[in-house]
């Protein structure tokens, strides 16, 4: 089984359904030989967008996976490559940075794009992001910053991430090209974007947006809260009744019925998690069974 293709918006890009999210790329103790049989064995199921960003690791999963695409360089054609920038880390790997903050200036969005591209060992991003929404940012300055960079051919696609409907729209409003997405947190743990008219929005524009943490952190199946251990109890009798789908699973195709049609970026090393990931494409919830899941989450009905 193959993950699904799909466009995030009518103009494209094309990326997987699955996400192959590589911010915990440093933490997985893999050599460079084993980080490139990560990279093909996401793409034998069909795994085709990597996600990344600058800060990722401390500044290091980008230069990690790049030293694993270097031993098959001629992969990076059947992939699409994803980073994010905007955020300042204290870090030694960047010893100027005296205060965590966010700059979205045209010199360090152009700065950062042009450090990923050699990290990663690639002449282009499919997909750049502003990782997050700083108060000082200047739309018009960062549309100058996304011009020079796409006129350059150092980037194809533009986004944002962690983005409200108003701070996408001003910087919108300033682009001559759209943006392709709007990364944000959802799953069975964490509803807000259901409510506050981020959801919304990607319908109305017809895009998809793409989904961090989209298992909860893991936090879902250790069962710590009272939410959790809801959440637990019915999205197990909703796997049994679709056939014995994983809690895992259950979780994805809660996300996967909502009509934005989202993306999901699962940060795992391991292929078996993503395989079963890919398998759940195919389970398809009633409109009951995924309001026994809200029901669960909010620990109430609907009003």
């Amino acid at each position: 089984m193959h993950a699904t293709r799909q466009d995030l918006t009518a103009a494209g890009p094309t990326f997987s359904r699955v996400v192959a999210g590589a911010m915990n790329l440093g933490g997985w103790g893999l050599t460079a030989a084993q980080r490139l049989d990560w990279i093909e064995a996401c793409l034998a199921l069909g795994i085709t967008t990597f996600d990344h960003a600058d800060i990722y690791g401390g500044y290091t999963c980008e230069g990690l996976f790049g030293e694993g695409l270097a031993l098959r360089p001629s992969l990076r054609q059947q992939m699409e490559l994803v980073s994010k920038c905007a955020i300042k880390l204290v870090t030694p790997n960047r010893p100027r940075h005296a205060l965590k903050s966010y700059d979205v200036s045209r010199a360090h969005i152009v700065a950062s794009a042009e450090n990923s591209l050699r990290q990663l060992g690639t002449d282009y991003l499919d997909l750049l992001l502003v990782h997050r929404p700083s108060p000082l940012l200047d739309a018009d300055e960062v549309a100058e910053a996304f011009g020079a960079l796409h006129a350059a051919g150092k980037v194809r696609h533009f986004g944002v991430s962690n983005f409200t409907p108003g701070q996408f729209d001003l910087l919108q409003a300033r682009l001559d090209r759209p943006l392709v997405t709007n990364q944000i947190e959802l799953s069975v743990m964490q509803m807000g974007a259901l409510t506050d008219g981020t959801l919304d929005q990607c319908q109305q524009r017809r895009m998809s947006p793409m989904i961090w943490s989209p298992l909860g952190g893991g936090s879902l199946f250790r069962g710590e809260t009272a939410q959790s251990q809801r959440l637990l109890a019915v999205m197990g009798r909703i796997g049994a009744e679709l056939g014995g789908a994983g809690l895992d699973q259950v979780a994805l195709a809660w996300l996967w019925a909502h009509p934005a049609r989202p993306l999901v970026v699962l940060g795992t090393g391991k292929v078996e998690r993503l395989a079963a990931a890919v398998a759940a494409e195919p389970y398809t919830l009633s409109a009951e069974q995924w309001f026994a899941i809200w029901e669960a989450s909010a620990g109430h009905e609907v009003a």
